[in-house]
């Protein structure tokens, strides 16, 4: 029985699962839109509106907090675009789209994750 375990491991140790869902917030908040596995982008979910909460207070300790972790092109972007966006909203931020089973490879449910306009 599965109890108090938070979180996928996707089969990879901690550092290169904090490096794959970096990886693909990144690419969230530059394009706004991508398409990856529904595992994957129901744990990027989480993490990304954290990052967007952080946006929305933005003062130089949160900036610091997430130029940790995302580039600093993303850290602008989400603190001149994104984060004005969400200012009366209170979490929400991404929309996931379930789609079909990926044919050509393993078969894993895709989807498309998305910031709400």
């Amino acid at each position: 029985m599965r109890k108090r375990k938070k979180g996928r491991k996707f089969h990879r140790e901690k550092s290169q699962r904090k490096a794959l869902l970096i990886g693909l917030a990144n690419n969230l908040f530059l394009k706004e839109k991508i398409r990856t596995t529904q595992a994957k982008a129901k744990e990027l979910s989480a993490i990304s509106e954290k990052y967007i909460t952080k946006a929305k207070k933005m003062d130089l300790t949160k900036k610091r907090l997430l130029l940790r972790d995302l580039t600093l092109k993303v850290v602008n972007k989400l603190e001149k675009e994104i984060a004005p966006r969400y200012k009366t909203r209170q979490g929400g931020y991404t929309r996931i789209i379930k789609l079909g089973r990926r044919i050509k490879s393993d078969g894993a449910k895709m989807a498309i994750i998305e910031l709400i306009k």
